[in-house]
């Protein structure tokens, strides 16, 4: 166990993440006065994004304006910010917790907020990678309004791409559900069915690749050579959680289909006492808006705990 001596190394809470969730934990924590250290790795999910949508007030702003804004205002309350990677967490003894930065810098915390959120890995299609965020896209609330009426076209990676075939005919009546590495058998009769109704053409056949033109997705090339012209694909990622620091402190994750993620209360609060998780490690379908709430509330939270721990610790004292 690693020692923490000097009074500038503890904080009464520690939040692991610089994103939506964690700066919206910051900015509760520094209002409620509290003596808290933010950790932030840099790399947002959202970065290759030139945009936001859908939080309400701040509907187009891009990415890193959203961030550097919440960063001035946590410095506002006192709140501190590091650029380093909580690389290591374990139990201190009196419910409190020794975060290892990857700079070799250790802190101690009296609760902890972890907001590291997950990663996207996409498919390793010729295009994708390069176009993530700009015409290769994954969710229609955030992207579906700046595309809508195009070509589109969705990838499969598993059978469940069509739900996302189906639901991103709200935007475009033009979708092209390519089955990739999937085989046409491999869906339900019921799918096929509904993909019909709904007005989406099936392309079997492996896809090679995209076609990009004057910096512009114009298609998707067929391994048969065979070319679609496109303006949009969508391409269901798999998602996967930052979770190694909830694991290493012993906390309980669930399977989804979605992969393995912290049993939370209403607030956040995960397993282990003292501990909450909030934005994206928590859950993928966290969007802005969602997450800088769920900061908000985990914050709240943790805050109402210190409030009444140290009222009933001036009880026990007499």
């Amino acid at each position: 166990m690693v020692t923490v001596t000097e009074e500038s190394q503890k904080y009464e809470a520690v939040v692991v993440g610089g994103g939506a969730a964690g700066l919206s934990a910051a900015l509760v924590l520094g209002r409620a006065r509290r003596r808290t250290l933010v950790v932030d790795a840099g790399g947002p999910r959202n970065a290759p994004a030139a945009h936001m949508q859908g939080y309400l007030s701040r509907d187009g702003m891009a990415p890193a304006e959203f961030l550097a804004e919440g960063r001035r205002e946590i410095a506002r309350y006192g709140v501190e910010l590091v650029r380093d990677r909580a690389a290591d967490v374990s139990a201190a003894g009196g419910g409190e917790f020794d975060v290892v930065l990857a700079g070799g810098r250790t802190v101690r915390a009296r609760r902890l907020i972890v907001a590291t959120g997950l990663a996207d890995e996409l498919p390793p299609v010729p295009g994708v990678a390069e176009r993530w965020g700009r015409d290769v896209l994954h969710c229609p609330y955030c992207h579906g309004w700046e595309v809508r009426d195009g070509a589109f076209g969705v990838l499969a990676t598993s059978p469940a791409a069509v739900h996302q075939a189906l639901l991103v005919t709200q935007w475009s009546k033009d979708v092209r559900l390519f089955l990739h590495t999937v085989a046409e058998e491999e869906l339900p009769d019921e799918d096929l069915r509904r993909l019909a109704a709904a007005g989406v053409d099936v392309v079997p056949g492996e896809v090679a690749g995209l076609v990009v033109e004057d910096d512009r997705l114009t298609g998707v090339r067929l391994a048969d050579g065979t070319v679609h012209e496109r303006s949009a694909v969508f391409v269901p990622p798999r998602f996967v959680p930052r979770t190694g620091l909830l694991e290493r402190l012993g906390a309980e994750l669930r399977e989804t289909p979605f992969g393995s993620y912290p049993v939370l209360d209403e607030t956040g609060r995960t397993s282990v006492p003292g501990v909450w998780c909030a934005g994206n490690a928590a859950s993928p379908t966290e969007q802005v808006v969602n997450a800088a709430s769920a900061g908000h509330r985990a914050a709240a939270a943790l805050n109402g705990e210190l409030v009444f721990a140290d009222i009933e610790a001036a009880l026990d004292r007499g």
